[in-house]
């Protein structure tokens, strides 16, 4: 079983990047996919992106496509989102999530493994 770790959230200004991390442990991390989600308060679990199993399939919400970036380092078993020119609608609370299959889903209950979950802020 995978536990999943978010790390890089912050608080920055809009217009800014940061770089999130999903470091994998406890699996065979290439038999997973992996996808970003996010949830603001007050609403639901969005998705943000998903990788496949190799970084050749990658996919992106409408929100985000152009601004995001994810990537993958099976190596080091860890998913990245980078993100650029941020928004301050892309404050949330971002998690990473693990499925055992070969391409990823935008919903969220097609994921077996989530992680704690790390705040992005993105001030006006």
């Amino acid at each position: 079983q995978v536990q999943l770790v978010e790390s890089g959230g912050g608080l920055v200004q809009a217009g800014d990047s940061l770089r999130l991390s999903c470091t994998a442990s406890g699996g065979t991390f290439t038999w997973y996919t992996v996808g970003w989600f996010r949830q603001a308060p007050g609403k639901e679990r969005e998705f943000v992106a998903g990788i496949g199993r190799s970084s050749g399939i990658t996919g992106y919400a409408d929100s985000v496509k152009g601004r995001f970036t994810i990537s993958r380092d099976n190596a080091k078993s860890t998913v990245y989102l980078q993100m650029n020119s941020l928004k301050p609608e892309d404050t949330a609370v971002y998690y990473c999530a693990a499925r055992t299959m070969q391409l990823y889903t935008f919903e969220a209950k097609g994921y077996n493994y989530w992680g704690q979950g790390t705040q992005v802020s993105v001030s006006s």
